[in-house]
């Protein structure tokens, strides 16, 4: 897929300051700065969600992860590999998330927040009163909170996306242990 949007030149030093955290310009924000009333809003709420510390930055990473999975981003889940990199996560764990369901890496938490990430994503959402209990019991309200929000945001992005036409950009090459692939049957509830 191309980008259905040509990219939009960005101000020197927002180009600087990401090729500084990521080695290179991230195409979403080049495609979204068409509006940069939009694009200064959203990056500015992915900063904030970077500063939230009631869960667990792992756990949040692999709901990411998930998500981007499941609804198809091949630039969120390649950022989000890259990112797990260098927030010291355990990368052969993490290169497993797109298939979580068959991997026997996760701890029972880990497998009920990706569970959790995919059940917000579906479409309607799959949230069941259990689960919600299960994560709300060993979380804590606050990190219950933070996680909700961090994966309704991470599907808004994931969404934008793949409408514009947002695709890999390699990040993750950089990893020295392959991200898995999705299954191609993975008994998750529709998407569309």
């Amino acid at each position: 897929m191309a980008l259905r949007v040509p990219k939009a030149e960005l101000p020197t030093e927002l180009s600087e300051n990401m090729i500084k955290q990521l080695g290179a310009v991230a195409e979403p924000v080049e495609v979204v700065w068409h509006n940069p009333e939009v694009a200064t809003s959203n990056l500015e709420f992915s900063a904030k969600l970077s500063e939230w510390d009631a869960a667990d930055a792992g756990l949040k990473s692999f709901a990411h992860m998930a998500v981007a999975a499941q609804v198809g981003c091949s630039w969120c889940l390649d950022v989000g590999y890259f990112q797990a990199q260098n927030q010291d996560l355990d990368l052969a764990k993490a290169s497993q998330v797109p298939r979580w369901r068959e991997s026997e890496v996760f701890t029972p938490l880990e497998r009920d927040v990706l569970e959790y990430a995919e059940a917000m994503t579906n479409t309607p959402p799959t949230v069941t009163d259990e689960l919600y209990a299960s994560l709300l019991d060993r979380l804590g309200p606050a990190a219950m909170v933070e996680l909700t929000a961090y994966i309704a945001f991470v599907n808004m992005a994931t969404r934008n996306n793949i409408a514009n036409g947002v695709t890999s950009q390699g990040f993750s090459d950089a990893c020295e242990i392959p991200l898995a692939t999705r299954p191609a049957k993975s008994g998750v509830a529709s998407t569309a």
